[in-house]
């Protein structure tokens, strides 16, 4: 039975800006998608402990003021979500999560900074079924021109994303919506294994940071350019 017929679980987060090591979770959403079943959604408002910026606040809406007022405590939230998101890799469940990279550091960074056990802690073992669709994006179509941010994937994908995106359920809901739509144009994923899939992915990433670190070089910029590593 293919892995596309069995329980499914999105993540996403908003935050206080794009450093994995310092930046905060502001919202955070799983779904747990069962195809043709069911879809569960469960969201978190946190206060992450510090003033959100005026850009972040511009892209998903929450301000530092409304974080305070209505958001939970860091620790408890991020220990609900670590634990439920364990849960379900500890049954071979995959977490499906665009830029996977970026939201389960995050996660990390951030069950470390209030001294709860990491997701890896919590398994015993690396953090694996992970399922990236932009990952798989590059790495299935790697001569597409344009963007690949999520809008862009759910141009190309024909996916409605049902309201504004850069709202974590609202992204993995449309993730999660890429994910099915690319099944049917990338048949050939649909009959691999979870384990050959997440293998295929770390290999894919590399290439594809490698590439990008590469021509990074060649125009003169400088910096630490895109991990190498994946999923986190």
């Amino acid at each position: 039975m293919s892995w596309t017929t069995r329980p499914l679980l999105g993540f996403d987060t908003e935050t206080t800006g794009v450093d994995v090591h310092n930046d905060r979770i502001v919202t955070a959403a799983l779904v747990r998608r069962v195809p043709g079943e069911s879809t569960e959604v469960r969201t978190w408002l946190i206060d992450p402990g510090v003033p959100i910026p005026a850009e972040a606040a511009a892209i998903h809406g929450i301000s530092t003021e409304h974080a305070v007022e209505h958001g939970e405590a860091p620790g408890p939230a991020l220990e609900e979500i670590a634990s439920l998101i364990a849960a379900d890799l500890a049954l071979g469940v995959p977490v499906v999560a665009f830029n996977a990279a970026f939201d389960l550091s995050l996660l990390d960074a951030e069950l470390t900074r209030h001294a709860l056990p990491t997701l890896g802690e919590r398994l015993g073992r690396e953090v694996t079924p992970v399922i990236d669709p932009l990952v798989l994006d590059r790495s299935l179509d790697r001569y597409r021109k344009g963007k690949r941010k999520l809008g862009d994937l759910c141009a190309h994908y024909g996916v409605f994303d049902g309201g504004n995106l850069h709202t974590a359920d609202v992204d993995v809901l449309a993730t999660l919506d890429v994910l099915e739509a690319m099944t049917r144009t990338f048949p050939e994923i649909v009959d691999q294994d979870l384990d050959a899939l997440h293998r295929h992915q770390i290999t894919a990433h590399r290439a594809w940071a490698e590439n990008f670190n590469s021509w990074r070089q060649q125009q003169g910029y400088v910096g630490a350019g895109a991990s190498t590593a994946w999923p986190s």
